[in-house]
């Protein structure tokens, strides 16, 4: 493909990078009328990572938001076959094996999670699996599922047909053009430099694949990606060509993949001894500058795992001639999800860390990525896969690169709900974390931070028969159960340090928070005000409590996980004139929670402040003493019970706990962790961002109209009360199941009268109530009492849509007066 001659001084966006990534996104704004695109590559198209890339496409995911961008990606790709740049797309359905019980039932599971977003896939026997791929052996294979729309498509042919489009759509494409430099003025982004001369630009999209940690680096921002090496073979002949097409086929258990190529066959995997490249001594990338277009010398002994993993399934390939083997450096993320959207820096944009499976994302990717510059933020809900997910602990290359090994190490395994990461850990701690460790702390990881699950010392005062059956039942534990009952008895002591907490102070703070909140939180100092901050559409962007410590200072505190999203989110929309300042102060403050119905007979034995709903009303904070240490404590509970939260500065934490757990014990006071957090929080109906909370779901679907302030202006008002008018299709629904160990964990497809309605968006068990719950989004008009079923690993489960909250719906144990 010819490059246009001449290098413009000025472009209202630039790509960097012209693999199967900016081919997509740039094809996609020629799409949506964007005219002065300039796409520039260090070398030729596709000569990065795409070349060399399998071309595997499948559709189903584990998400709604990857799984419909990759429909549309199979869909774009036939369309293409047809025009005059075919990319050769071959629909020839995919195959996925289970040798494993618990195979087996991630394959039902799949299927659950397909029959809600109607995708045609369909469980298929070890026989079935052989007749539509002759060639495999059906030994220790228990079943699998085929999706016939899966397919392949040739990476370098469907690049070169998504830049035709674009160009045909004016976008001008410059190769042998390498980025030197990008100019950042005030925050923003405004000129890219080249070795051919500087263009002037409003929007820069770095779509540099395993380069584009590099390109990054160029801007001042960190992209955590690693390039690894991956590894296929292609052999010789392996039958006649007919006209017909073998299915890809993936075998998991064994960690080994294969598709057609030409008449042999294409075979990869994910070996357990992987390897990075192209590191220095600190783990940072530093790819050879000449690294264009070329492969890696081929490494047959880290390849013999899967080549005998390969034989046994596919017993030919021991006896095949291998062609070649392809060792190709691809860009890995620490959670195998893509990196997508703008950064901090203003108008910089990032499309990269495709993890292997970029070519069946590649359509959807950029159709995304386009509609996101265009529109100003992204029409999906893309959390998962925006770069603001990564928190200040992924500037560090070795923690990255630690993350980034065990993902690509582990791809196959089975993402049972309470797998854990063990890689970089531990990170973030509590100043309480020895006394949670002595007390036999179970731990989990969120954000880098080491979270109290639950304690083993707990688990004589539960209740072993309450254990779920099934993947439910992983993870688990009594304690639990003995939390649960025994913060809603008398009351429980919560480690939630690692809670998000953002400052936002200076004479716009209030302005700028009233624009960006749905809630009034311009109220008087002291007012705690759980709020949501709206994207244009009216989707739910954010979900966090805003309390006004002073006229000109404001705490968020929001979610482990959210933090960095949240404090972009926030950044992103203040003004550039200084009068508002956002400030990260997490690892500042401890926060730990009591909660129970005795909280209040604790804490009056720890302060001089007046307790009660008087002098410290239900949402509301005071500075007070506790004990010996000066804090903020916030009247709020996320488990329905009466309770404060404490912020204390981090060097009072060891102190505070101490006094509050010592006090305690002639209460009855109980140490817990996270999941009773979780079964309490079910009961009480509250919501969990990123899960019944996304951008793709508007307040009133939710149930949270309650914090919708009409009375006053706020980003995305016009767009939510449109939505309103015109009707809600849909509502957020609490649910109950009939069997008591059959217990959802999210995905799982609900069925109303033989026709499937929605999904489960979050469940567990409710250990006060005694039974399983779930929430999920069901056509508007389904009216309480409707009977349904819930589909858990092939097996529907009848249940009910119930009133929440299930627990206390009067408020009465929150604002309790003893």
């Amino acid at each position: 493909m010819a490059a246009d001659r001449a290098l413009p001084d000025r472009a209202r966006i630039v790509i960097i990078g012209g693999g199967v990534g900016g081919a997509s996104v740039a094809y996609h704004l020629a799409g949506l009328g964007e005219r002065d695109v300039v796409l520039l590559d260090r070398n030729e198209l596709t000569s990065g990572s795409t070349f060399h890339s399998a071309g595997l496409v499948g559709q189903l995911r584990s998400d709604p938001t990857l799984t419909r961008m990759n429909q549309y990606s199979a869909q774009l790709y036939a369309e293409l076959q047809t025009g005059e740049n075919p990319p050769g797309w071959v629909p020839c359905g995919g195959i996925r094996l289970a040798c494993t019980p618990d195979r087996m039932a991630e394959v039902r599971r799949q299927i659950g999670w397909a029959r809600a977003f109607d995708v045609p896939l369909e469980e298929i026997s070890a026989d079935q699996a052989r007749e539509l791929f002759p060639l495999m052996s059906t030994d220790g294979v228990l079943g699998g599922s085929y999706l016939p729309t899966d397919g392949y498509v040739d990476p370098s042919q469907l690049a070169y047909s998504l830049a035709a489009g674009a160009r045909r759509g004016g976008v001008r494409i410059h190769q042998h053009t390498r980025v030197t430099g990008i100019d950042v003025v005030r925050g923003r982004v405004t000129k890219v430099r080249t070795d051919k001369g500087d263009i002037e630009a409003e929007i820069v999209v770095n779509c540099g694949g395993m380069y584009a940690a590099e390109i990054g680096r160029l801007a001042g921002v960190r992209i955590p990606v690693v390039p690894m090496s991956h590894q296929y073979v292609v052999t010789e002949p392996v039958r006649e060509r007919d006209g017909t097409h073998l299915p890809t086929l993936r075998d998991p258990d064994n960690l080994v993949y294969w598709r057609e190529e030409v008449d042999g066959l294409l075979m990869g995997g994910y070996e357990r001894n992987s390897r990075a490249w192209a590191l220095d001594d600190t783990g940072l990338d530093r790819i050879p500058a000449d690294f264009n277009g070329k492969l890696l010398a081929a490494d047959w002994e880290r390849f013999v795992e899967i080549s005998e993993n390969a034989a046994k399934r596919v017993p030919a390939m021991a006896d095949l001639g291998v062609r070649k083997l392809i060792n190709g450096p691809e860009a890995f993320t620490p959670d195998n999800e893509f990196c997508l959207g703008e950064t901090e820096i203003g108008g910089f944009f990032v499309a990269a860390g495709f993890c292997a499976h970029g070519i069946a994302g590649a359509g959807g990717i950029g159709k995304v990525v386009a509609e996101w510059i265009v529109a100003g933020e992204a029409q999906l809900d893309v959390s998962h896969m925006d770069i603001r997910r990564f928190g200040r602990q992924y500037q560090s290359p070795s923690y990255t690169l630690a993350r980034v090994t065990e993902n690509y190490e582990t791809y196959y395994d089975i993402p049972f709900p309470h797998r854990q990461r063990s890689a970089g850990r531990p990170l973030r701690v509590s100043p309480v974390y020895a006394w949670h460790a002595q007390q036999q702390a179970h731990f989990s990881e969120k954000s880098g931070w080491e979270r109290v699950d639950y304690y083993q010392n707990n688990m004589y005062g539960g209740d072993d028969f309450m254990q779920p059956r099934g993947w439910a039942g992983m993870g688990w534990s009594p304690a639990i159960v003995a939390e649960h009952r025994g913060t809603r008895a008398a009351a429980g002591l919560f480690d939630e340090s690692s809670f998000a907490k953002i400052e936002v102070s200076g004479p716009g703070a209030a302005q700028l928070l009233s624009w960006l909140c749905d809630n009034d939180v311009d109220r008087e100092v002291g007012a705690v005000t759980y709020t949501q901050a709206l994207n244009s559409r009216g989707g739910i962007e954010c979900d966090f409590t805003v309390t006004r410590l002073e006229e000109q200072v404001f705490m968020i505190v929001t979610g482990t996980a959210y933090g960095s999203r949240d404090l972009t989110w926030l950044r992103r929309h203040a003004p550039d004139d200084g009068s508002v300042r956002i400030t990260d102060i997490t690892g500042q403050f401890t926060c730990f929670a009591l909660w129970g119905p005795n909280s209040r007979k604790i804490l009056k034995q720890l302060t001089p402040a007046p307790l009660d709903n008087e002098s410290f009303p239900y949402m509301t904070a005071r500075r007070i003493t506790v004990g010996d240490v000066p804090l903020v404590a916030q009247r709020v509970t996320f488990v329905g019970e009466l309770g404060w939260e404490f912020y204390a500065s981090a060097e009072y934490g060891a102190a505070l706990w101490s006094a509050l757990w010592e006090y305690g014990q002639d209460h009855g006071l109980i140490a817990a962790g996270y999941k009773a957090i979780d079964s309490m929080r079910l009961e009480k109906g509250y919501r969990l961002w990123g899960s019944d909370l996304t951008p793709d779901h508007n307040p009133y679907e939710a149930g949270l109209g309650f914090c919708v302030k009409k009375d006053k202006p706020f980003l995305g008002r016009e767009a939510l009360f449109k939505t309103k008018e015109q009707g809600l299709t849909r509502r957020l629904r609490c649910l109950t199941l009939n069997e008591q160990h059959a217990v959802p964990l999210g995905g799982e497809p609900v069925r109303i009268g033989g026709e499937v309605v929605g999904r489960v968006t979050s469940g567990g068990f409710g250990y006060t109530v005694d039974k399983p719950i779930a929430f999920a989004y069901l056509p508007a008009g389904t009216p309480i009492g409707a009977e349904l079923s819930v589909e858990l690993f092939g097996e529907w489960i009848n249940g009910v849509v119930v009133r929440d909250p299930l627990f206390d719906p009067t408020g009465e144990r929150v604002r309790s007066q003893t």
